[in-house]
């Protein structure tokens, strides 16, 4: 998912004086690391702000991960020293906590949640060749740099695109739900919403679908009365909503009180808790979401993961704790076949991973960084989130 990133020219200082104090280079990081009794980690993530939701389960994900590895042996013979930071759901945070954990000398570093917030910590992790992991950053440019038609070589995600999800939306819709129209209605605040729109649209019209409306919303919106009213005007046999939890769960609610009964589906950014505290296991009745993985996935791996994470934390763990525990699991993974706690031999590990089973997936990681992995469709049945 992606938040739009705005950088100051504080931290941006900020980030100057933390390359000059010490962050140096990477192989440089993995010799110094290499002579520790721990292979530190960051885990940089939203711990607070409007998508804490997301940073949080992930935060608790990868600890899980880490945890269970330590406790297994740890990896090279050595325990895994996490460093977990709250880069508050902003990039610039964002920004000056990875230059802080490059300080301390970490391995890699996992997080943010966001593309924006990815993006704060880009600069800094690839002026100091170490890699990032990012669980769930969707936007293609996370990984590439559009404009200088690049791989950015020290970032890599563990999810799927958000081009592969809104495409998977469009087809179900179509073939699965038998749709014909569709009007979309999503947030015009961010990168990740738009993205979903623009792709949804292309792929729904391109297989023969009609979009009968287009309409936006932005962050923070309460009322969504007047639009929806506008869209069931136009009778769509479906309605695609690309955002986030905090705005869905509200138009939802409002959609089935103006007697809009047809299917809505959206993107990852509607897992959440909140998304049927909020709006309401009637109302979600009919509601689809691309997603990374079903809890009522019989795999025992799955429930095994399932079982540890409610054991731990009292709660379900959504899709954001599953890919941060892949993402802690990946990079042992990478840094076992690597031989060695060098962050860029580690880099070279994680480029060359093929068929590796996490709990979102079996994965490889292709020539953009970017797990090739399956897309789960998600069913909101009575409150309760069945895979299709």
């Amino acid at each position: 998912m992606r938040i739009r990133k705005r950088v100051s020219m504080v931290v941006l200082m900020l980030f100057m004086l933390g390359l000059v104090a010490g962050c140096g280079q990477g192989g440089d990081n993995g010799t110094a690391q290499q002579e520790g009794d721990t292979i530190k980690v960051g885990i940089n993530t939203e711990l607070s702000g409007p998508v804490a939701s997301y940073g949080s389960n992930a935060a608790n994900g990868a600890l899980l991960a880490i945890e269970e590895i330590n406790a297994a042996g740890g990896v090279l013979g050595k325990q895994i020293e996490p460093l977990s930071r709250d880069c508050k759901s902003i990039p610039d945070e964002a920004m000056s906590i990875s230059a802080s954990l490059v300080g301390e000398k970490v391995v890699a570093q996992i997080g943010p949640l966001t593309s924006g917030n990815v993006a704060g910590s880009t600069p800094v992790m690839m002026e100091n060749q170490i890699p990032l992991l990012a669980p769930a950053a969707t936007a293609a440019n996370v990984t590439f740099d559009e404009k200088t038609n690049t791989v950015r070589d020290y970032i890599f995600t563990v999810c799927f695109l958000d081009s592969d999800q809104a495409r998977r939306m469009a087809n179900f819709a179509l073939e699965d739900l038998q749709v014909k129209t569709a009007a979309i209605y999503g947030s015009t605040s961010d990168d990740y919403a738009k993205g979903l729109a623009k792709y949804f649209k292309e792929e729904f019209t391109a297989k023969g679908g009609t979009i009968v409306a287009e309409e936006g919303f932005v962050a923070q919106d309460k009322d969504f009365r007047a639009t929806l009213t506008k869209i069931k005007g136009t009778n769509p046999d479906f309605i695609y909503v690309p955002g986030y939890y905090t705005e869905v769960a509200v138009l939802i609610k409002q959609a089935r009180e103006l007697g809009i009964t047809c299917p809505i589906g959206g993107g990852d950014g509607w897992d959440s808790p909140d998304m049927v505290s909020v709006a309401g296991a009637e109302a979600l009745n009919d509601t689809f979401f691309t997603n990374h993985y079903s809890i009522d996935d019989p795999d025992p791996a799955i429930q095994g993961f399932v079982e540890a994470y409610q054991a731990k934390y009292n709660k379900v763990p959504d899709s954001f704790a599953a890919l941060g525990y892949d993402a802690a699991r990946l990079l042992a993974d990478a840094i076992e076949r690597a031989g060695v706690a060098d962050p860029v031999q580690v880099r070279d590990a994680l480029s060359a991973t093929v068929d590796f089973q996490g709990i979102t997936g079996k994965m490889s990681i292709n020539e953009r960084n970017n797990p090739d992995k399956e897309i789960v469709v998600i069913e909101y049945k009575d409150g309760n989130q069945v895979p299709r």
